[in-house]
């Protein structure tokens, strides 16, 4: 039988179905079956727009990225005309894959088996021995391309020619963020990590903050994450949650108490980086007054250490994060000094990912591109810091949850409306005979 989930997210807020009747039920299969996750290679992953890389990674000429997912390899290249291009990362000779990694200074891409290489632009430049193939000629050879786009500091490709272009795409998120300038963003670093657990089970720890509460206890004296707007546009959802209030979870939290918990979350941003050192809290300031101070310390901080002004962002663009979910597998935290982007990808098998991690630091106004710090390291290699790490450390535990023979189906509920949407969304890209197997 054909299983879908009920009810209609698509242009709603959270208000709209958090009243509803019953839980939105997904079939705990979509995380745990090959069949599926097949599935999602042959319908999803070749027709949506994904991140690849940022702008700084391929930023002058020469300089190439290598984005894999699933079985697939996309050679990011910026010519040496200065123009961004992507292509499948394939010699068209034998199928060699042309390069691996990222770098910079490339004047050709050249195949290292048989050494066929290709101008920057994708033309066939050369041929060993070429008379042995007859007639071949180089505008027969093209490289081939791949949609490649950029929005803010990142670079997207889409393996899908007639996909709809990426502002499209993108719904409303493009002018809802437009405040944040997030082109003057610069990627410091790109961490890839492998981890034990099915692409969605990881974005959706990504997708939802009803889980605050669970493994992020040291958060809630911080953060409201009761009041925290969502909106659903089609492809992107949205979280807006303000910082440096508590939770209405917890009683009788006194200015002390969110004074700590600031510093132990997020400490950082004000230059504070042990809890230990957090002293008393700012005199006689509470709610807004305290939120005011705290974004004053924020652009003091960030003037310090970046010399970069954000006096023109208040309080609410430093202390509310706007969390966008990009359909499939993309989150981008936003604040005025702050972006930061995780995002999954299909693994070895259904049981395993790769997950993403990108940090940028708001430049001076054309500052010069950075070189981004670019690795893969095990998971127990890396440091996310206290939040993402709480993330990571509780991720494949929920994935070996969802294998057990008595749990059929996972209970959604309003808050997690973005987890919906993405469900939504693989229903609309994959067909319904390939969703057969699910169980109602």
């Amino acid at each position: 039988m054909v299983t879908t989930i009920d009810g209609e997210l698509s242009g709603s807020t959270i208000e709209s179905v958090s009243s509803a009747a019953q839980p939105v039920r997904v079939p705990a299969s979509r995380y745990t079956d090959p069949d599926f996750a097949a599935a999602e290679l042959e319908h999803v992953w070749p027709r949506v727009w994904q991140i690849a890389c940022s702008i700084d990674h391929v930023s002058e000429p020469g300089d190439w990225f290598e984005y894999t997912v699933g079985p697939w390899s996309v050679l990011v290249v910026r010519g040496d005309d200065g123009v961004l291009r992507a292509f499948q990362n394939v010699c068209l000779h034998r199928g060699n894959e042309l390069c691996r990694g990222t770098g910079r200074g490339l004047t050709e891409l050249r195949c290292g088996y048989h050494r066929w290489a290709w101008t920057l632009r994708g033309e066939l430049r050369e041929v060993p021995s070429r008379r042995g193939f007859g007639v071949l000629r180089n505008d027969d050879y093209p490289l081939i391309e791949v949609r490649v786009d950029t929005w803010g500091p990142l670079v997207w490709i889409n393996l899908d020619p007639d996909a709809d272009e990426l502002a499209i795409y993108l719904d409303e998120m493009p002018a809802d963020a437009a405040w944040a300038d997030l082109h003057q963003f610069r990627c410091s670093a790109l961490v890839s990590t492998d981890l034990a657990c099915n692409w969605k089970t990881l974005i959706d720890g990504f997708s939802e903050t009803y889980h605050v509460q669970g493994i992020h206890r040291e958060m809630l004296p911080m953060v409201d994450d009761v009041n925290s707007p969502q909106v659903i546009w089609t492809h992107v959802g949205k979280l807006e949650q303000p910082y440096g209030l508590p939770s209405p979870r917890l009683r009788d939290v006194d200015q002390q108490q969110v004074w700590e918990g600031f510093i132990e979350v997020m400490g950082g941003r004000i230059g504070i980086h042990d809890a230990a050192e957090a002293g008393p809290a700012p005199d006689a300031e509470s709610g807004e007054a305290f939120r005011d101070h705290l974004a004053e310390l924020i652009r003091d901080e960030y003037r310090r250490r970046h010399g970069v002004d954000l006096s023109r962002f208040d309080t609410r663009r430093l202390l509310d994060m706007s969390q966008y979910n990009v359909f499939p597998n993309v989150t981008i935290l936003v604040f005025g000094d702050m972006l930061q982007i995780v995002k999954s990808r299909p693994g070895a098998d259904v049981d395993h990912c790769i997950m993403d991690v990108m940090a940028f630091d708001r430049g001076v106004p054309d500052a010069a591109r950075s070189d981004p710090v670019t690795l893969t390291v095990a998971k127990d290699d890396v440091d996310l810091g206290l939040v993402l790490n709480q993330d990571v450390g509780n991720i494949e535990g929920a994935q070996r949850g969802l294998h057990q023979p008595g749990f059929t189906h996972l209970s959604l509920s309003g808050e997690e409306c973005r987890i919906i949407n993405l469900h939504r969304n693989l229903e609309r890209y994959i067909p319904a005979p390939a969703r057969s197997g699910e169980q109602p």
